[in-house]
């Protein structure tokens, strides 16, 4: 059974930094994207970043310049390091993959990380 396990969140001051982690497990032949969305009380899950298999990277417009994703293929892992932190940040951060097992591909989500920015 494959698994999105998140790590890194937390509680940060304005302009601080923090860096996310999610490890991929389980039964996975290959993994096409990964990616961080975001959701604050009351508003909609949004993008945050995603980056493919061939580390092309992509970024919601409210993160470009602060935010970066990298992914690490051989763990299947996938990294959010974010600086400069306001407090229109403060959200659960959800890693999201989608994971080929056999001939299928499925999305896949994480429980949610919270990430709070505090002024």
């Amino acid at each position: 059974q494959v698994q999105l396990v998140e790590s890194g969140g937390g509680l940060v001051q304005t302009g601080g930094s923090l860096r996310l982690s999610c490890a991929a497990t389980g039964t996975i032949d290959s993994i096409v994207a990964m990616g961080w969305y975001r959701q604050a009380p009351g508003n909609q899950r949004e993008l945050v970043a995603h980056i493919t298999s061939g580390q092309r990277p992509k970024y919601g417009d409210s993160v470009q310049g602060r935010f970066s994703i990298s992914r690490d293929n051989a763990k299947n892992m996938v990294f959010l390091q974010m600086n400069s932190l306001k407090s229109e940040d403060t959200a659960v951060y959800y890693c999201n993959a989608d994971i080929v097992v056999g001939v299928w591909a499925k999305e896949h989500w994480g429980q949610g990380t919270q990430v709070t920015v505090s002024s």
